[in-house]
């Protein structure tokens, strides 16, 4: 699995701040959850590969970072990225 699987382009000019924005918040979390979906897709075929499961706690650590930033900075880009991604039930 790489970036490219995930169709980081697309993601990237949806969430994007503007024309030429790569690297807010917005954009971070969502190529993060793209990547750990994938990666959930992958342990639920692959249970005992744990050095990838390493991975993927560290991603989800980084984006509950990212997310706390953007509620602290800006609550509403916060709720409307949470819900586009479907990440609060």
């Amino acid at each position: 699995m790489s970036v490219a699987d995930i169709k980081k382009g697309e993601i990237v000019a949806k969430y994007q701040r503007s024309k030429s924005d790569t690297g807010s918040p917005e954009v971070q979390v969502a190529l993060l959850t793209a990547r750990i979906n994938e990666l959930t897709e992958h342990f639920k075929t692959h249970v005992k590969d744990h050095h990838s499961r390493r991975g993927l706690l560290k991603m989800v650590s980084r984006r509950r970072k990212l997310l706390d930033y953007l509620k602290g900075r800006n609550p509403e880009s916060y709720k409307g990225l949470i819900d586009s991604l479907g990440l609060r039930k």
